[in-house]
């Protein structure tokens, strides 16, 4: 029989789906914003946490382009919650060597918001313990669709030859030009689907669903399922070898 490829090695960079902060305040008779912000609580202890358990990359779905169907308070208060993270959170994440870098449209965003995103991504460029990247206004499709748009119009401009696109070509002009993929996916709240999130990157990462809501996801239910995926065998397409 053959053996299996067992990495015995813990993911370098873990995406996560943060879902269910809505339902959690729903279910204590709260308003779904108190979730929200609830959340944003939840995700410093995951930050605190993700480089003492050996991930040098963390990225996090926090709006995506689809989250725009919701009720314009919802929408307007998680602009708001994104705001006040960013503002609170600037001088403690430089201190502690994460970079914070976005991915997604900004362009529908407030003005503000995206000047206030800028600036903390300055402000953490030269920081290397971490690199924490936050999704807003963010989905899969779209991102690739925007990419192939560069593509096109670089090829329409002589910049790069039609012989020479393909796969390299299309990934340098992701928003997540520069970042590894992603080794884990994990989505919280019970809900088994990948929401149109990282859907070129994640074409082999290993996948975690929890009924866990987001609110409630801890450090130690994090090492746990990261103890997990070091005994997965991971081939990327690859016969097992005996």
């Amino acid at each position: 029989m053959a053996a299996k490829d067992i990495t015995g090695e813990q993911p370098a960079h873990v995406a996560i789906i943060m879902d269910g902060n809505g339902r959690w305040a729903t279910g204590r008779g709260w308003p779904r914003l108190v979730g929200h912000r609830r959340g944003a609580e939840r995700v410093r202890s995951i930050v605190e946490a993700a480089p003492g358990l050996g991930i040098r990359y963390l990225t996090l779905y926090a709006f995506s382009t689809e989250n725009w169907k919701r009720s314009t308070e919802e929408v307007i208060g998680l602009m708001s919650i994104f705001a006040r993270y960013i503002q609170s959170e600037a001088e403690r994440l430089s201190a502690e060597g994460v970079r914070l870098r976005f991915i997604g449209g900004r362009d529908r965003l407030d003005k503000k918001l995206q000047k206030l995103m800028t600036g903390i991504e300055e402000r953490t460029a030269g920081n290397d313990r971490l690199h924490l990247t936050v999704a807003i206004n963010y989905g899969g499709r779209d991102e690739i669709a925007r990419a192939a748009r560069r593509l096109a119009e670089d090829v329409a401009a002589g910049r790069i030859a039609p012989e020479e696109v393909g796969e390299d070509a299309l990934a340098a002009r992701l928003d997540t030009a520069g970042l590894p993929d992603p080794d884990l996916v994990i989505r919280t709240s019970g809900e088994s689907r990948i929401s149109n999130y990282l859907l070129w990157q994640s074409a082999y990462a290993e996948y975690e669903f929890t009924d866990t809501l987001w609110p409630d996801f801890t450090a130690e239910e994090l090492a746990t399922i990261l103890s997990r995926f070091t005994s997965r065998e991971r081939r990327f397409g690859g016969a097992l070898t005996a």
